[in-house]
């Protein structure tokens, strides 16, 4: 029997109801909350308190974990010297690596998850760019929910993100390997 994908979301601009169609379409139980700020100006129906209570009456749990693998760690030593965040450094983290750990305990034990940030698109956000990528180095299958709510794998993101070309330039080094901004 084939394992069940862990799936990854972002709440973007959508509506509420549209959100949790796509989280009953798929099955899902849990939805793991992976933004170190688990808040949103534009759209407070997904802040931390409003969206764990629809979720919960709607028959999923919510966790948060944006301590453990958001995208912006509290540790200064996971940031570059232009403030943005370092996700080579942050891959080697034990506060990380205990995230990843309870991901892949959820995989092994075939829950129905989703790892929610706030990017619609998963070729911008770090669930794709670093959490992806380590989950995928362990062979667990990651299935992404993009901004029109289709299935798109973690090889086709980084595909699109990297336009094409390999994860690494010529001399070895890791692209992408940063977030889009600085933060620091």
């Amino acid at each position: 029997m084939e394992k069940k994908p862990l799936y990854t979301i972002g709440h973007g601009n959508r509506k509420p109801e549209d959100f949790l169609a796509l989280l009953k379409d798929f099955g899902i139980e849990y939805l793991i909350d992976v933004r170190s700020q688990p808040y949103s100006k534009f759209n407070p129906q997904f802040n931390q308190n409003e969206l764990k209570f629809f979720l919960e009456r709607n028959g999923i749990k919510y966790v948060f974990m944006g301590d453990t693998i958001g995208g912006r760690p509290k540790d200064t030593s996971c940031y570059d010297n232009e403030g943005k965040v370092d996700y080579e450094a942050v891959k080697l983290k034990d506060f990380f690596l205990n995230g990843i750990d309870r991901l892949k305990t959820a995989y092994h034990k075939d829950i129905n998850v989703v790892i929610m940030c706030s990017e619609s698109k998963p070729c911008e956000c770090h669930r794709s760019k670093l959490i992806g990528k380590v989950l995928t180095a362990d062979n667990i299958i990651l299935k992404h929910i993009d901004e029109k709510g289709k299935i798109k794998d973690q090889s086709t993101v980084i595909n699109e993100l990297n336009k094409g070309l390999s994860d690494y330039d010529l001399f070895g080094n890791p692209i992408n390997a940063t977030s889009r901004k600085a933060y620091l």
